[in-house]
């Protein structure tokens, strides 16, 4: 029996997630967009595409949550997206209604579901769906390491002109500028990026995955899609097929790394309950600290919810 996913929000980020997981062919897909015929167009397109690209799955668009019901995993991407000058945490307000409203029509028609969350400000709105649903911590997990860790990943790649296959890295913390790549732990080919690049290489390389988010409003005028519909796309496959693979994902920490209480950055097994185990790294001193700045940093933001 084929698998059934949801993406509410029929933008750049919810249409291209939309497609990576129709090109898997394991899964129906609903895309769910307030706009009037806008969703059904997205669905008619996509489905039009299969022809061309050998995948069969039945993509239906709707503005409404009924053909939504039973989804064995919901994405949610609905929300003001960044625009220049704009930070992630800008979007606390506005967002925090978008996400609450769809959080509720999602669980009414799928209370077995996991939620993806990919709306911004990533980390507080992934405390918005978890409160809103009353689901367990585990059935509510955010994306954004795992953008965040490829944007470090080719940025590397780029500077030393290697496969990015061959680039094993993470990215922990906050969705924000205050993220935390672990130096610490990232190789190329097995070998420590730190006897590939001088310090100061590296540390201009964290600063520009930092603010990778930024970079692209700048140049585009809004937030980036393509990179981020393939992330979520890669956790509902780990999800959906039971893959058990251990991903960078906002989960709900409870003690883990020092933080109690709060959605972070952490590598998470995922598998058909959604954050089957929060993986622990050993991290390097300064590493320790910039998880805890980023950690306030991210408290702060969740200060700001009407509903914590």
């Amino acid at each position: 029996m084929r698998k059934k996913i949801t993406v509410v929000g029929a933008g750049n980020v919810g249409a291209t997630c939309a497609q990576e997981l129709a090109r898997r062919d394991y899964a129906d897909v609903v895309l769910v967009d307030i706009i009037p015929n806008y969703p059904q167009g997205k669905a008619l397109d996509l489905n039009q595409a299969g022809a061309v690209l050998g995948y069969e799955p039945a993509l239906t668009g709707t503005n409404g949550y009924d053909e939504t019901a039973n989804s064995d995993v919901v994405v949610i991407t609905a929300g003001r997206p960044r625009s220049p000058g704009m930070s992630r945490d800008d979007l606390v307000t506005t967002n925090e209604t978008i996400v609450s409203s769809v959080t509720r029509e999602v669980v009414r028609q799928s209370p077995k579901t996991v939620i993806v969350v990919v709306s911004n400000p990533l980390d507080a709105m992934c405390h918005v769906a978890k409160a809103v649903s009353r689901f367990p911590k585990s059935r509510v997990v955010g994306m954004a390491g795992i953008l965040d860790t490829a944007r470090f990943a080719a940025f590397i790649s780029q500077e030393l002109d290697v496969s990015v296959r061959d680039v094993t890295a993470v990215v922990l913390g906050g969705h924000g500028d205050q993220m935390v790549p672990v130096v610490s732990a990232t190789t190329v080919g097995g070998i420590p990026i730190a006897e590939l690049l001088p310090k100061g290489r590296i540390r201009k390389l964290v600063e520009r995955t930092r603010l990778g988010g930024g970079e692209l409003v700048n140049l585009l005028g809004t937030s980036a899609w393509y990179a981020p519909g393939a992330a979520a796309a890669q956790m509902v496959d780990s999800i959906c097929l039971d893959q058990k693979r251990v991903l960078p994902c906002t989960a709900y920490l409870e003690g883990e790394y020092g933080i109690d209480g709060l959605y972070m950055g952490v590598p998470a097994k995922l598998g058909a309950g959604g954050v089957e185990d929060i993986v622990r790294l050993k991290l390097a001193a300064e590493e320790r600290k910039m998880l805890r700045a980023s950690a306030a940093a991210v408290r702060d933001v969740v200060g700001v919810l009407k509903r914590k």
